[in-house]
């Protein structure tokens, strides 16, 4: 898809057509038109259809796009883009997310501004298109269909602002793009947050259920979905507004559960959120994004999972050969010194979290098993793979781009190089400024089946799953005392990560749970998805925090990200983010 750079408030004339229209090839006096007319341009169902659909392609894109899926995950305590003996050093860009030395000339400041409205506007000029439609049977359109594709646009709209409250909390409230050629003035999150709620409430109703539309609506806006960025908002509305809005957030959580809002159930095995099975109505996703090797897929785009492995994990180790080779631009933040010595802090350590239960399936080196199955989801120490040379089978193992040696890849970061696992080195630095390609456990959390296997690169990409529901009621239980009932609702999900009757499940009385654990739980069953900076931040050890080398922040205001200088360059009414 075509990035535009710094275009904010769209004309449907511009953003969809110009007509040039021209009596021969040597003919100069051409009639330019920069707009059309709904009712000249959509004359059938289906110019309903492609502009329904319009916005939903950026959408998809966006959840990676303009470094957004970087900036959320690099300045938290799990994932790291470190310079690897020069690779990814980019002049400091990464090292500024990780340690929130940010500013407003780096890329992702300007870069994320623009993609949430991008797709805000892209939104808004459909939704006016449907609005402008008064009579939908001359387009073979029904009112049911009309009143759902307004809802779901809206639904689509609210997700974006959402992002864009949580990325900036300053930000703008769009409703028109057709008449509008100016930025508007920042709303306070409060009001935000209320434009945002009553958007989704509104939608509700008009909304369809995932059974009404089957194996096929994945990627369409549900009652379920628009109740989920509902669990969201709540969620995070001490943050966001400083009003508490845990009880609201239980109840939409248990109505999800309920059913009240169509029939999901939790997966019985901890990768099927993730496998090629994850788009039917069986699977505990709530709202995807469809993918498919031949068409979209971007949550296997270098901007997110396929660059979180080393350089020939995926042809030589996956045997997936489709894109040539990935490069290892995201890893696990390291739980040890170069020593094999556990850090002392409690934030952070990802690796070191799973393995406080031991039993873990997800612990499992990953490994294709043939016919579109797998088992583990971490890449680490020797990654072998077989051969052939002069007609007999070989096995070597993984290397690097930096020396002809094989990767021992390792939960720290230093300079190994060639080093035998077990052997000390003198070097002891270790930091974002200072690691080899053995630093890092790299994850594989979407599979990568081999090239000859059908179902490789089609999973859908799941942005909301019943998991999460259930972690967040979990967390509301919790917040007002109820540890029992936020085990078990924890557990419902946490027992197919362990083998039947695992010691690893927590008590029933959750007398296990403490704040720490609660938070950790978040990042083992949500790791890598694009959540662990808001979930830092809601429990107040963002800015506080110390993991690795990344030491606490001054003071808050890096809780939200400036907006760009590009942005502001754009619209003079915005008003610098306090701090920046």
């Amino acid at each position: 898809m075509k990035r535009i750079k710094n275009l904010r408030y769209i004309s449907a004339g511009t953003m969809l057509i110009v007509l040039l229209l021209a009596g021969s090839c040597t003919k100069l006096d051409e009639k330019v038109y920069d707009k059309v007319a709904v009712n000249q341009f959509l004359t059938r169902r289906d110019d309903v259809i492609r502009d329904f659909l319009r916005p939903f392609e950026h959408a998809y894109w966006s959840i990676q796009g303009n470094d957004i899926y970087a900036a959320s995950e690099d300045c938290t305590d799990e994932l790291a883009t470190i310079n690897r003996q020069g690779d990814w050093q980019d002049g400091g860009y990464y090292q500024r997310m990780h340690y929130h030395t940010w500013t407003i000339n780096d890329g992702f400041t300007s870069g994320a501004w623009t993609a949430f409205y991008q797709g805000i506007s892209l939104a808004t000029n459909s939704l006016q298109d449907m609005e402008g439609i008064k009579d939908p049977a001359k387009l073979n359109v029904t009112p049911v269909e009309l009143a759902d594709f307004k809802a779901e646009l809206k639904t689509l709209r609210a997700w974006f602002n959402l992002r864009a409250l949580d990325f900036y909390r300053n930000i703008e409230i769009v409703t028109d793009v057709k008449s509008s050629t100016q930025g508007n003035k920042q709303v306070p999150p409060q009001e935000a947050f209320n434009f945002i709620e009553s958007e989704l409430k509104a939608a509700i109703p008009d909304l369809p259920t995932r059974e009404s539309l089957g194996d096929q609506g994945i990627g369409r806006w549900t009652k379920a979905g628009a109740a989920a960025l509902l669990v969201r908002l709540y969620l995070n509305s001490k943050v966001y507004t400083g009003v508490d809005k845990f009880a609201e957030c239980a109840a939409v959580c248990q109505d999800i559960i309920n059913g009240k809002y169509g029939a999901y159930a939790l997966d019985t095995r901890w990768d099927a959120p993730f496998d090629y099975t994850n788009s039917t109505t069986a699977s505990e996703t709530i709202y995807g994004f469809p993918g498919s090797l031949s068409r979209t897929h971007w949550q296997y785009d270098g901007g997110m999972f396929f660059f979180a492995m080393t350089y020939d994990a995926a042809p030589l180790y996956c045997g997936f050969t489709d894109f040539g080779q990935a490069n290892p631009k995201y890893a696990l933040q390291p739980g040890r010194d170069v020593d094999s010595v556990e850090y002392n802090f409690t934030l952070g350590k990802p690796l070191i979290k799973f393995q406080k239960y031991a039993d873990d399936y997800r612990l499992k080196l990953y490994k294709n098993l043939g016919n579109s199955k797998r088992e583990g989801m971490f890449l680490f120490g020797y990654l072998p793979y077989q051969h052939n040379v002069n007609g007999k089978i070989v096995t070597d193992t993984v290397k690097g781009n930096k020396g002809d040696y094989p990767l021992f890849i390792r939960d720290q970061v230093g300079m190994f190089l060639d080093t035998k696992p077990g052997k000390k080195i003198a070097d002891k630095e270790s930091d974002m400024n200072h690691g080899d390609h053995n630093s890092g456990v790299f994850f594989l959390k979407y599979p990568l089946y081999p090239t000859p296997d059908p179902n490789r690169i089609t999973s859908a990409y799941a942005e909301i799953r019943l998991s999460e529901i259930y972690y967040s009621l979990a967390e509301c239980k919790y917040r007002s005392g109820d540890k029992a009932g936020a085990a078990a609702l924890l557990n419902a999900v946490r027992k197919r990560n362990y083998p039947a009757n695992s010691a690893s499940l927590y008590k029933s009385d959750g007398s296990q749970l403490t704040d720490q654990e609660i938070l950790d739980e978040w990042g083992r069953e949500f790791l890598g998805e694009n959540r662990r900076r808001t979930d830092l931040i809601r429990w107040g050890v963002f800015s506080t925090g110390t993991w690795w080398d990344k030491k606490p922040d001054g003071d808050k205001h890096t809780e939200i990200f400036p907006i760009g200088k590009d942005i502001l360059g754009v619209n003079p009414q915005l008003v610098q983010n306090p701090g920046y």
